[in-house]
């Protein structure tokens, strides 16, 4: 089978179609203009790379709460190499079915965009596929796109395993089906016949529409193909019945550095959004001998798309499906209380809310204020303070996550058949032998025995020896 095709980005310029008009449209080009115009012209080029953030603050919220998601959003926009020009909060009362704002903040918008000469505008919200339309329409030019594609995109740039590829590409698809008709605007005018004569526009997008949804059949079928081999995977694991422990929370909160200094791991750690889309499952040996297997997934964000989540199900099924799960939490960010938060709602979303939590307070090497420290495990009961740098904290985390293996463990003795071969062989793999000694009968061993394997293991209990 041939490997899928990456998937590009939204903000990439496409190539031209006929009289399709650019992302923006510079002042000196008018329809009376003799010139073509060249959406490979450098200038506008350019203007496709400059952007206009537009944050919303609603009704209900604080100023402060709509500023910490506009500087996320400059964060995330920033991932993409795209050149920040300028940004601004729009109160917002109510929504406005054309442009999402209303038109007099919508005319003051398009004008901050023309004086910096940029031709994207980003909103730190949902736009319909309407009011992307009608944004472009009614700024002549101006592509006005929205919290979800850009970190679409960052997936895109992201994704490098067949899987996340996969994963991305379906999420893009079901993304640009609604939005078809914005690309066949320019053919608006191409009517011909009578009443019951359709465009040229409508029968070319109901064409690309068809293509878009056998693309996105085919996709499933790769992707359901990728599942089947990754639950092939986990029934492997779990026939070394090891407990499992994922990690989960926001992006850029460590998840990766954690996974690496634990277990000696060589995980792609950078300081950047969404680094990690693929799950990686390491051994973790515990100092008493026992052993985890510990998984890193990918990281969440506020207002996470929920075709993304979706999309991710097959990555995100690792979380569901863990023993507990190690929640990060970045100690050094104000915003801690509600990256937490959305990481236990998508943990919700998933169906992997019931699962046991251990939280930890990673890069505790960037608060030394004591005070702010108190604070913040005032604030997460029960929580570590450690740093991946230092590792500070590190020791009494793995006393816990000894805890953890040892509530599923039980101490037995076993007497095993020599016809039981096969059962010995589990145990070693997947218990912690203390000893094994031969005897005329069989093998006796002394073993802490997971929970997994308790079962398997009753009928050849036998005394302890004396």
């Amino acid at each position: 089978m041939n490997p899928p095709a990456r998937p590009t980005s939204s903000l990439a310029p496409a190539a031209p179609t006929a009289k399709i008009h650019p992302l923006s449209v510079p002042s000196h080009v008018s329809d009376s203009d003799p010139k073509p115009f060249d959406p490979y012209d450098p200038e506008v080029l350019a203007r496709a790379n400059r952007a206009i953030l537009v944050g919303l603050q609603r009704q209900g919220e604080t100023a402060q709460e709509a500023q910490s998601l506009l500087a996320e959003l400059h964060e995330l926009v920033g991932n993409l190499g795209v050149e920040i020009r300028g940004s601004l909060i729009a109160k917002l009362r109510e929504e406005s079915p054309r442009h999402l704002v209303g038109s007099g903040k919508m005319e003051e918008i398009a004008a901050l965009a023309r004086a910096k000469e940029c031709g994207l505008v980003i909103f730190d919200d949902e736009l319909t596929p309407a009011q992307q339309r009608n944004w472009e329409k009614d700024s002549n030019g101006l592509k006005a796109i929205d919290r979800q594609e850009v970190i679409l995109d960052i997936f895109v740039s992201r994704a490098k395993t067949r899987e996340a590829v996969l994963q991305v590409e379906l999420a893009q698809l079901e993304q640009m089906l609604p939005r078809l008709k914005r690309l066949w605007s320019h053919l608006d005018r191409q009517r011909g016949g009578g009443a019951m004569q359709r465009d040229a526009g409508e029968t070319q997008m109901e064409m690309d529409q068809r293509k878009i949804r056998d693309k996105i059949a085919k996709v499933r079928r790769e992707l359901a193909s990728v599942v089947a081999q990754r639950a092939t995977q986990r029934k492997q694991r779990q026939r070394v019945p090891l407990p499992t422990l994922s990690i989960v929370g926001y992006t850029n909160a460590g998840k990766s550095s954690l996974l690496n200094r634990l277990t000696g791991a060589d995980v792609l750690a950078a300081n950047q959004l969404f680094a990690t889309l693929d799950p990686t499952t390491r051994r973790l040996e515990l100092p008493s001998g026992r052993a985890l297997l510990l998984t890193d997934t990918v990281g969440f964000v506020r207002r996470l798309p929920h075709r993304l989540v979706e999309a991710f199900k097959a990555t995100l099924e690792e979380a569901i499906q863990a023993d507990f799960l190690l929640h990060v939490v970045d100690l050094s960010s104000p915003e801690r209380m509600k990256h937490a938060e959305t990481t236990l709602q998508v943990l919700q979303e998933i169906g992997a809310g019931d699962r046991p939590v251990i939280t930890v307070l990673n890069k505790a090497d960037l608060l030394a204020d004591e005070a702010e420290r108190a604070e913040a495990l005032a604030a997460h009961p029960d929580a570590f303070l450690i740093s991946t740098k230092t590792g500070e904290g590190l020791p009494a985390l793995l006393e816990m996550l000894e805890k953890c293996a040892a509530d599923r463990d039980h101490r037995m003795t076993l007497l095993i058949p020599h016809d039981q071969y096969p059962l010995l062989g589990k145990i070693h793999s997947g218990a912690t032998v203390l000893s094994a000694k031969a005897e005329d009968t069989g093998t006796r061993v002394e073993a802490i025995i997971p929970e997994r394997l308790r079962a398997l293991c009753l009928p050849w209990a036998a005394p302890a020896s004396p």
